[in-house]
């Protein structure tokens, strides 16, 4: 595959402009849009949001993992995505935001999977797990939003066992036209008009695009995955470069 074309930073980008930290403001920016959050992305991606995380875990199913540590859990969807579609007896999903935690225990209740699923509040800069305590980690839509990425992947490296599966879905940017050209449109006027309408913080979501296109994307993002120790790496693009799925094997 070819290299991208640019160097990204993703740490220099924040939702409220400076005065507090990228994490403490990604705090307060999910626990403000929780309770719409997920309505919001089915409406943003016509609902292929859930598609995409579908292809993941089909991906991840062939690693046969047993226990699974979701980073950036949000609201949950990816656990119990996971519970639907293998069976995992281990899994746990971390968060900052303590409003997506709420809806995400909540809805673990809801499904009975109080005894299958655990939802803590963690930074993944600096997990509380053991070593090699994992035998997979996933991160859907959250990498753009770590205060120092390398240090996440690194974290990320450190609980999993050897042999274990590092797996990243995250929005990217397309490269052909007219794809690239519509997608900047949706992203930069479409995308921000439905935040205030819907969630009332169009900040957070004049933040989201600008985040997508400042994190590591292709060949990038694997140099970052290289950089921490993993081995086997790829990527693979879906629906036209707007989201990708990065893999990496300790």
């Amino acid at each position: 595959m070819a290299s991208e074309r640019i160097s990204h930073n993703p740490e220099t980008v924040l939702p409220y402009g400076d005065g507090e930290s990228k994490d403490v403001q990604v705090r307060r920016m999910f626990d403000t849009i929780a309770p719409v959050y997920d309505r919001m992305n089915r409406l943003m991606t016509f609902g292929l949001d859930r598609g995409w995380r579908r292809v993941a875990l089909k991906m991840l199913r062939a690693y046969n993992p047993r226990k699974i540590l979701d980073v950036a859990t949000g609201t949950g969807d990816l656990p119990f995505m996971m519970r639907e579609m293998f069976d995992c007896p281990d899994i746990t999903g971390i968060d900052l935001s303590e409003g997506m935690l709420d809806i995400a225990r909540k809805k673990c209740s809801e499904r009975n999977l109080q005894e299958k699923i655990v939802f803590e509040k963690q930074d993944c800069l600096s997990l509380t797990f053991p070593d090699a305590r994992y035998d997979a980690v996933t991160v859907a839509f959250g990498v753009r939003n770590f205060q120092r990425l390398q240090q996440g992947f690194s974290e990320m490296y450190r609980v999993l066992t050897p042999g274990g599966v590092l797996m990243v879905i995250e929005l990217s940017t397309p490269r052909r036209f007219p794809f690239d050209v519509l997608y900047r449109f949706y992203a930069h006027r479409i995308i921000p008009c439905l935040g205030r309408l819907f969630s009332r913080d169009k900040q957070a979501y004049m933040y989201l695009p600008r985040s997508i296109e400042a994190v590591p994307q292709g060949d990038e993002m694997l140099s970052i995955f290289r950089s921490v120790g993993f081995g086997e790496v790829y990527y693979r693009r879906l629906t036209w470069g707007v989201c990708s799925i990065y893999v990496g094997k300790k």
